[in-house]
């Protein structure tokens, strides 16, 4: 991409030397979106980098620019092996999560 952020560049040096790893999420519709976190990322620190991502792409293609995030963790929620990552707390390893492991958003069923 045309303009590459110094955090972009840290991510991917980090990839290099082991010192993150490549979540790839999969939205509803299909689309598979790789995210870089530290290797001991917590669930919270997953949703901020899928939200940076999401924040650079539609900045890049200029799409809508206000995503309500706060709406889309209300609706939807991340889940990984059938395992709803529910305490954003939590380390994404204490869930099995490792490099390039597939995590999907799954819509939240009404109660």
């Amino acid at each position: 991409p045309p303009q590459v952020t110094a955090e972009e560049i840290g991510s991917q040096v980090a990839l290099e030397y082991g010192q993150a790893m490549t979540v790839r999420v999969c939205k509803a519709d299909g689309e598979t979106v790789p995210v870089v976190v530290v290797q001991n990322a917590s669930v919270l620190e997953l949703k901020k980098a899928l939200r940076r991502h999401f924040q650079l792409r539609q900045a890049r293609q200029g799409g809508v620019q206000h995503l309500s995030w706060k709406y889309i963790w209300r609706t939807y929620h991340l889940t990984y092996a059938g395992e709803k990552l529910a305490d954003d707390r939590k380390k994404l390893r204490e869930y099995g999560i490792r490099n390039r492991d597939e995590v999907s958003f799954i819509k939240k069923l009404r109660k």
